[in-house]
């Protein structure tokens, strides 16, 4: 289905800004990519800069005449070293990436002001609050889009506007309670947002992170990568809060094609040879084999890393492994050799769409970033959860308490897991008794209903078209 633009704009223009993290970048991209291949006349300009440029290049390789790039120097700050432009290369640096990059607005104020024909929309991630009142400047309408799924951008929008705090200031594990919010969550305050927690009443930074933050509901509207079959009660939670019903559920956003080039350089190109990957995969037995990996952010310490190599060990499972690749941290821990062929490890990052979809994957082992949730969810494959940080906790109470899809085997960024315990849980993982198995499939086909031609997600797709060719 193509949507022609409305007579009184001809040829519209829509400015997508993403957040410089692989985690934010990659589903807004998926977005781009669906109304560039769908409206009729888009013009689309997508803001980046000289370091970040790479990760666009499979979508403006699809779209030469559709998409244009606008290279903008990355701001300075104190506290990024020069030459870093994306998160993945600062961990724990969310806060600080926000404030430098919300430096980009004069610069791109100047660019709208010299523009012949400049966008009529704004579509930017949730973390570039910032543009809201540049919207307001231009008097063009701002649309959130948020990579995290509806309950954990609810948890984000309940701690901002009520500000939780702790009674006694050095209890980490005092408990915060989201009152309001659907089966009232509660986690210990160490669980909650780290961005959040770092907020000091009355400094500048804070408030600034702060203003940013309320400026979400602000905005026109909100499009969120998950798909109501998944997260309902969240996604009407939203509206209420929000008070109109522009929330468009459009995800899941993923490739329909685990191996095309969109797809196997989804966040960059892998690390290895995909075909090396797929011919050992097709040597192993249908849904035998593990998948392990913990996303962009998270660098594995010694114990942690230790850990995970032994409870595979003692687990007697296949499994491929996706480590982090850093330049000290696990220097010398080579056991490749001990896995004996058990195990295929890759160091840096791999093509997790096309591992996780391979008729041999039976569990995924996984921080919960909600990335990784919806490829796995897509896959029908059940999680093992180890939620580290951010909204992985709240993604994990979704998957594991909720929607019983997995099973919670550690949590926290700093803890280790008993190797027993873990070797015990991968074994059961993959030889079960099948119901969370057979939980996963039925959500993997509630997945591909909603992003069908008439399904929830594609309703709201539409919807979503239909405002921005207006």
């Amino acid at each position: 289905m193509t949507f022609q633009p409305d007579k009184n704009n001809p040829h519209p223009h829509t400015l997508v800004i993403p957040f410089p993290a692989q985690g934010h970048m990659i589903p807004l991209l998926d977005l781009t990519h669906k109304l560039a291949s769908t409206i009729t006349n888009l013009t689309i300009t997508i803001l980046t800069t000289p370091k970040n440029q790479s990760l666009l290049t499979p979508l403006l390789n699809s779209h030469p005449s559709t998409i244009h790039p606008l290279i903008l120097p990355f701001p300075s700050h104190p506290s990024i070293p020069h030459g870093i432009e994306n998160a993945k290369d600062l961990p724990n640096s969310f806060d600080t990436f926000i404030l430098a990059v919300s430096k980009l607005h004069d610069p791109l104020l100047n660019w709208f002001h010299s523009h012949h024909s400049p966008p009529q929309y704004i579509i930017s991630d949730m973390f570039c609050g910032w543009t809201q009142h540049l919207a307001s400047q231009l008097n063009i309408r701002r649309l959130v889009f948020s990579p995290s799924g509806a309950f954990a951008f609810s948890t984000m929008c309940f701690n901002w506007k009520h500000l939780p705090s702790r009674v006694n200031p050095n209890d980490e594990n005092e408990v915060v309670l989201y009152h309001n919010i659907p089966n009232s969550p509660k986690y210990p305050w160490w669980q909650v947002s780290p961005i959040f927690r770092s907020y000091i009443p009355g400094d500048t930074d804070s408030e600034k992170l702060k203003d940013l933050f309320l400026c979400n509901s602000q905005s026109y509207g909100i499009i969120v990568n998950t798909f109501a079959e998944f997260e309902k009660p969240y996604l009407d939670y939203l509206k209420t809060e929000l008070g109109h019903d522009r929330v468009w559920a459009v995800g899941p956003l993923l490739p329909v094609d685990e191996s095309s080039t969109m797809a196997l350089q989804r966040g960059g190109s892998s690390s290895v040879s995909v075909n090396d990957v797929v011919s050992w995969l097709d040597q192993r037995e249908d849904k035998k084999l593990v998948y392990v990996c913990f996303g962009s952010q998270t660098i594995l310490n010694k114990d942690q890393t230790v850990a995970i190599a032994s409870g595979l060990l003692k687990s007697g499972v296949h499994f491929i492994w996706s480590i982090k690749e850093t330049k000290n941290e696990n220097e010398g821990l080579d056991f490749e050799d001990a896995f004996l062929g058990r195990g295929l490890v890759i160091r840096g990052w791999a093509p997790q769409v096309m591992i996780l979809r391979h008729r041999a994957v039976g569990a995924f082992l996984t921080h919960c970033g909600w990335n990784s949730v919806l490829e796995s969810v897509v896959a029908g494959v059940p999680l093992i959860a180890w939620p580290m940080t951010a909204d992985q906790f709240v993604d994990a109470t979704l998957l594991v308490d909720e929607l019983k899809v997995g099973k919670k085997v550690c949590e926290g960024g700093n803890s280790v897991p008993d190797s027993d315990e873990l070797g015990r849980v991968l074994a059961e993982a993959i030889g079960g008794s099948g119901e969370e198995i057979s939980r996963s499939l039925k959500l993997k086909q509630a997945a591909f209903d909603a992003v069908r031609e008439g399904g929830s997600s594609d309703k709201d797709l539409q919807c979503l078209m239909e405002q921005l060719v207006l």
